[in-house]
């Protein structure tokens, strides 16, 4: 094994181990990976809100035994293969050690540390990013059509885990006009390449055709609910912050552009990140969804500080340069990351309020992150599921209905009861209720500020109904959460669970 190979080899141990380690056992799966383990068990082409590439490897972690660490394990390895992507681009760009070191290093003390914890598209998204640049980075320096085709392959799987790709080949098309790489418009390879991809995302617009485009009603609702709530300065700062202890390789990447001869080549990468950003400003997108942006300038801002520092006293610097990321990641790991148990967050709230680290959704301040709330309460509420679902003698009679996905999809986790599967009216819950046989008795779980805690509606249907319990975990963002029995219905639900299913459908 070579000096070279030794050291990524290094680096990817590290990022698996730093993944697993900056989790404390307080805490459970996030509510969005239950609703992704749960695609998995109705495999599609398409899905209300994601593409279906998620579903295939939510597949696979079930066969695997649908464990926490295989949930954990892929993201993590999506992680790890970008730093292997970025090295690649490194030695594409002629680095060498201190630029693979520098370059991994960014990588690794970053966001994506924090991205790569949870078991969402996001993190196979970024690596699919890096993976187009890597193929155009080829392409430029070799003019070689084999990287068209490849680039093609990357942009219909990247588009099959997650839209949001469809930026970057928007802001890719525009800077190839701009610069002497125009001239691969003149190249029928790369329209015979754009028919391949194409052919492989059509099974998705087939789906959503068939399905009225539910993309373009979610993206409504985001657009409304949160992306209305998003400042374009705001967008802006949290670009800041992604690679913030690396700031100084993303400056040097982008100087290296204009001032390094043999990066003037590349300035199509340059501006294909001005052109995407700028439409994500003016989408008033979500800051996190750039980030895919910055692992190719990590390699070339890596490149050009080992041409800087290569030579004369500056050579001292190279061992600074390289501790700097760490030194800047390392103080603000135990409120980025969930290390502390949310006992000792609460004990030390302060330094997460004076970051604004503590405002929900709602706009209030809470005791934990949100984002640490969301992954406690769900054992709690799975196994008082389970014991109102003991009590009920004919079981196939049975059904848990939720009030959102999260709580389904924990339900569906957590439970001891494998056959017993949790729906809602959320998300894509509402194609997969189980009405293929007569419904008389009803778990129904729904969120702390419920309309309705005397169940109006359903007593004069039921012989009893009663509250069994709720979510105690004070730290929960679940917490109250109210789990209700209805039991044995005078006459079969299914009709009317129907109704309500074809109301949600009309609304989307």
């Amino acid at each position: 094994m070579t000096k070279k190979s030794a050291l990524l080899l290094f680096f990817v141990l590290l990022k698996f181990v730093l993944q697993f380690a900056v989790i404390n056992p307080a805490y459970e799966l996030h509510r969005d990976e239950f609703l992704h383990l749960d695609q998995g068990k109705h495999l599609a082409w398409g899905y209300l809100s994601v593409p279906p590439f998620t579903s295939w490897i939510s597949w696979v972690i079930l066969h695997l035994g649908h464990s926490v660490f295989w949930v954990k394990f892929f993201p993590a390895l999506f992680g790890a293969l970008t730093i292997v992507v970025v090295w690649k681009i490194i030695e594409e760009l002629k680095g060498n050690v201190f630029a693979l070191i520098l370059g991994s290093t960014a990588i690794l003390f970053s966001a994506l540390l924090r991205i790569n914890l949870l078991y969402q598209p996001n993190s196979l998204d970024v690596l699919f990013w890096t993976l187009l640049y890597f193929t155009l980075v080829k392409y430029i320096h070799s003019e070689n059509n084999n990287w068209l085709w490849a680039a093609s392959l990357v942009f219909g799987f990247g588009f099959l885990n997650k839209y949001t790709i469809a930026f970057l080949l928007l802001g890719i098309l525009p800077a190839l006009l701009l610069t002497e790489h125009r001239k691969v418009f003149a190249n029928k390879t790369l329209y015979l390449s754009m028919a391949l991809a194409v052919l492989i995302i059509s099974p998705n617009l087939i789906w959503q055709y068939r399905n009225s485009f539910p993309v373009i009603y979610h993206m409504q609702l985001l657009a409304k609910t949160q992306l209305a709530n998003v400042e374009r300065s705001g967008f802006l700062k949290e670009q800041l912050l992604f690679f913030f202890s690396s700031f100084f390789v993303l400056i040097a990447a982008i100087v290296s552009f204009f001032r390094f001869a043999p990066f003037r080549t590349y300035r199509v990468i340059f501006w294909s990140y001005a052109f995407t950003l700028s439409l994500f400003v003016y989408f008033r997108a979500k800051g996190y969804y750039a980030i895919g942006l910055y692992p190719v300038l990590l390699a070339f801002g890596a490149v050009y500080l080992e041409h800087l520092t290569s030579k004369g006293w500056r050579k001292y610097l190279q061992p600074l340069l390289i501790l700097l990321p760490v030194i800047l990641f390392l103080p603000i790991t135990r409120v980025a990351l969930p290390i502390d148990s949310p006992e000792e967050i609460a004990r030390n709230g302060t330094r997460f309020k004076n970051l604004g680290l503590l405002r929900w959704e709602d706009g209030k301040d809470h005791i934990l992150p949100q984002d640490f709330a969301d992954m406690l309460g769900w054992k709690e509420l799975a196994a008082k599921v389970d014991r109102v679902y003991d009590s009920i003698p004919d079981k196939t009679s049975a059904i848990v209905i939720c009030d959102n996905y999260g709580q389904a999809g924990a339900i569906n986790y957590y439970s001891a009861h494998t056959t017993m599967q949790a729906v809602s009216l959320n998300a894509d819950y509402i194609h997969w209720f189980p009405l293929d046989h007569e419904i008389r008795n009803v778990i129904l779980v729904t969120e702390a500020d419920d309309d309705d805690p005397q169940r109006k509606k359903e007593k004069p249907l039921f012989t009893s109904v009663y509250l069994s319990g709720q979510i105690e975990n004070r730290y929960a963002r679940e917490q109250g959460t109210h789990i209700y029995v209805l039991k044995k219905s005078k006459a079969p639900v299914n009709t009317l669970i129907q109704g309500d299913i074809n109301e949600r459908e009309r609304e989307q």
